[in-house]
Parts: C-alpha cells; sequence; structure tokens
C-alpha cells in the first residue's frame, strides 16, 4: 500500500484558492446579473439595468418576471446535477483521484461561460436574447457543479483530522469572501476601462478580466494537487439517487439542511438585493459597494481567529445559532435603513460578525456527518454530502431569486424594503430549527469510532 503523504496548512491553503476562483465567477454572476439586467438607471448610478433592453421586464406569470424565472431554473437544473455530478465523483477511478480531474477539466469552461453571460445575450431581437440567456445560464450552473461538487468533496477528504476540518473551513471562507468582494469591484473596474472601450464594453472588458483571474486560481489549485499523494480513495458503489436518498436518511444531516437551505433563502435575498438597498434605499453611487463589501470582509477576517478558537470552546453549533440571530440584526437594520453612507458601514460592520460563523462552520459540520458515516459503514460518500447540502440550500436560492425579482417588480424603495424584511423572518426561523442539530452526540460518535480522543 502506498504510503500517504502528511496534509499540512500549506497544502489546504493552496486547495483554498480554487474556492477565490469559483466565488469570484460565481459573485459577478450573482451579484451583478440582476443590477445590470433588471431596474433602470438614475443620476447617480447610470449602469443600473444597462442591459434590460435586450431582455423581457415585464412580469409573465401573475407577478413573475422571466429574468426571475430563468434564474431560479438555473438554480434548480444546478441543485438536480449536484449528486449527479456527486454520484460521478464518488464513483470514479480515475488515475489522477476522484475529484482533481474535474477540476482540471471545468476551471476554463466556466470561466468563459461567465464572461458568454455578459456578452452573447445582446442581439436584436429580444426573443432571442431571453432564449440565450437561458441557455447559457444552464450551461454556467453546469460548468460550476463539475467544478464545484467535487471540490467540495475534499473538503471533508483533505480534512482528515478535526482540526484539519476547522482550519480547511477557515480558509477556503477567507478565500471565498475575498472572491466574492473583488467581484463588487466590477463597476469600478468597468469605470476605469469606459474610456477606452464604452459603457457597455467596459462591464464585459471588467468581468473578462476577473473570469481570467478566476480561471488561473482554479487551475493552480487543480493542478498542484496530485490527489493520489494524500487520499486513498476508493470508489463508491452505491448509485447517485441511492445515495443521495441514503444521504438525507441521516437524521442529524437532514436536522442540519432543514435550517441551512432557509439561511440561503434569506442570505441570497438579502445579497441579490445589496446593489440595490445601496443604491436605492441609502443612495449611494455603485462604486462605494466595493469599499463597503472590503471592509465587511476586513472584519470578518480579523475574526476569524476567534471564530476558529471559540468553536473548539463552546461548539460549532452554539456558534453557529449565534451567527443565524446576528444576519436577524443585520436584515432588520436594511429594512429600516435610511439615506447614507453611514447605513452601509453600519450594515458593513454588523454583517461581518455572522459572515465569519457562518462562512466558516457549516462545511465543517458537513465534513464531521460525512467523516461520521464513513466509520459507521466503510464507505466515503463526501461528495454525495456536500452535494446533497447545496442540493437543498440551491433550491432555497432558486426560490429567493424568484420572490426577489416578483416583489421587486414595482422598483419602489417599499418593495426592496420587504425583501429585507422577508429575510429577517426567515433566519429567524432557520436558527430556531439548529437548535435540534446534535454536534455532542456526533463528534462523541467519532471518537468512540476511532478509540481516541483525535477527531
Amino acid at each position: 500500500m502506498k504510503e500517504l503523504k502528511p496534509i499540512t496548512n500549506k497544502l489546504l491553503w493552496i486547495f483554498a484558492v480554487g474556492q477565490f476562483g469559483w466565488s469570484l465567477l460565481s459573485g459577478v454572476v450573482s451579484n451583478w446579473m440582476v443590477y445590470y439586467y433588471t431596474g433602470s438607471p438614475d443620476a447617480q448610478n447610470p449602469n443600473t439595468g444597462l442591459f434590460a433592453s435586450g431582455i423581457t421586464q415585464e412580469p409573465i406569470l401573475f407577478k413573475l418576471t422571466l429574468f426571475g424565472l430563468v434564474l431560479a431554473v438555473g438554480r434548480i437544473f444546478d441543485a438536480i446535477t449536484d449528486p449527479l455530478i456527486a454520484g460521478w465523483s464518488d464513483r470514479s477511478n480515475y488515475k489522477n483521484g476522484r475529484r482533481i480531474p474535474f477540476m482540471r477539466a471545468m476551471a476554463v469552461p466556466f470561466a468563459l461561460c461567465t464572461i458568454g453571460l455578459f456578452v452573447i445575450p445582446q442581439t436584436g431581437i429580444v426573443a432571442v436574447n431571453d432564449v440565450l440567456l437561458f441557455a447559457l445560464l444552464i450551461v454556467f450552473y453546469l460548468f460550476m457543479t463539475m467544478f464545484c461538487t467535487p471540490y467540495n468533496a475534499l473538503i471533508a477528504e483533505l480534512g482528515d483530522t478535526q482540526q484539519h476540518r476547522i482550519n480547511v473551513s477557515t480558509y477556503i471562507s477567507f478565500t471565498f469572501i475575498v472572491g466574492q468582494s473583488i467581484s463588487f469591484l466590477l463597476p469600478n473596474l468597468a469605470g476605469a476601462l469606459e474610456g477606452a472601450v464604452g459603457q457597455k464594453g467596459s462591464i464585459r472588458l471588467a468581468v473578462a478580466i476577473m473570469a481570467s483571474i478566476a480561471c488561473a486560481a482554479m487551475l493552480i489549485a487543480a493542478f498542484y494537487i496530485n490527489e493520489r499523494d494524500y487520499i486513498d480513495s476508493k470508489p463508491s458503489e452505491t448509485k447517485p439517487f441511492s445515495s443521495l436518498i441514503k444521504t438525507f436518511s441521516n437524521g442529524q444531516f437532514r436536522r442540519f439542511v432543514y435550517s441551512d437551505v432557509i439561511y440561503f433563502f434569506a442570505l441570497t435575498l438579502f445579497q441579490t438585493g445589496l446593489a440595490f438597498y445601496e443604491t436605492k434605499l441609502m443612495e449611494i453611487e455603485d462604486t462605494w459597494t466595493f469599499v463597503l463589501t472590503a471592509t465587511m470582509t476586513a472584519i470578518s477576517v480579523c475574526l476569524y481567529p476567534v471564530v476558529n478558537i471559540l468553536a473548539k470552546k463552546i461548539g460549532k453549533k452554539n456558534l453557529i445559532i449565534i451567527g443565524f440571530f446576528s444576519y436577524c440584526v443585520v436584515f432588520a437594520i436594511t429594512a429600516a435603513c435610511g439615506k447614507g453612507l453611514h447605513w452601509g458601514f453600519i450594515v458593513a460592520v454588523t454583517a461581518a460578525v455572522p459572515m465569519a460563523i457562518l462562512g466558516i462552520l457549516p462545511q465543517a459540520c458537513v465534513a464531521d456527518v460525512a467523516e461520521l458515516t464513513r466509520l459507521e459503514t466503510g464507505e466515503d460518500r463526501s461528495g454525495m454530502f456536500f452535494a446533497a447540502r447545496t442540493f437543498a440550500f440551491k433550491m432555497g436560492q432558486a426560490l429567493a431569486m424568484v420572490i426577489f425579482t416578483s416583489v421587486t417588480v414595482s422598483q419602489t424603495t417599499g418593495s426592496y424594503r420587504a425583501t429585507a424584511i422577508i429575510a429577517f423572518v426567515t433566519c429567524l426561523i432557520g436558527a430556531l430549527l439548529f437548535f435540534a442539530f446534535n454536534e455532542k452526540m456526533i463528534l462523541g460518535r467519532i471518537r468512540e469510532l476511532r478509540g481516541s480522543d483525535e477527531i
């Protein structure tokens, strides 16, 4: 049997670089597509709805807009493909491992499709644009799933101990929010390029630059890590949907997912509306979005060591519940905010606390459940556990996108405040549901099966 190399923090940091890449691509699409493809420009923010004239804007079913339905269907498709890709990855036995080959193959197509979303659906025919946008978004989510699902499975496999699981969750949380934060720099970068290539061209070029940087980051992680050197993985024999059913039959995992899906519904409402909250409610120029996000990110990163220490002292569950209630405060402030840049900084500072907590610890909880299942059954289905989680929360995200675009179809300040109120209520419900998750039992059982205190 081949002797495996030890997993080091250096390796985990390099792995986390891949998270920066895909979170940057995801951030560009999730944070700016709605902003540029819907809404209307004003004196302060002339780029709002810049591409809106090329896409059907009127509600097509009750108050459901085409754009909201396209985003929702894309997310549902994304969720459905998660278990299929996870099953494929779990059952694979490629020379370079079960996860890395997918990451190497998908990095470039994933980045190119991101650029295409802001370039291709802009012909002179609205119906053609609608179809192109829908098709491209479906392909975008497919490529994202084919990269991210195997990537997420490595969180549990590289997190061979409890300390490594918390560490890798911390590192990828850091690179995730850095990627998301840089995506908010899009209007600033576009503004710097506008003189050379025009208003629309500057946005397309800015997206292309960010996608190129993201692609390089994903390739670094995919080609640096030789999976077989660190992980003795054996293909799972369980078929994808049988594995999915087995995964959801785990009671503790279900308790985690109930709250997680509600949390992501609330968070997606908030993230989708963030640019609108700042420009329409607080009346801040969209170029301030990056500054506010960077402030939130910087404070959140400073809190990472505290979260890491507290997770070991009071447990991940207790901290996650604190994170839920903290986000409730953020959503309440947003719903009640007034005009002025100071409101943006209040929200940014307040959101840093739950961002630090919920950016790190949920992945570690899933990794704990996956590890316990591996010890109890002898079968490693890490890919399916992370895919089942993403399957569930993406359904919540899909619903959030439909709700947001439907509630805000009137584009009034009251409609944007309503989305923050909905986020507050649902996040509160998620906090209450998470009390049922039994972290103490899971960790105790892992210790018992390993026959040591090392988990």
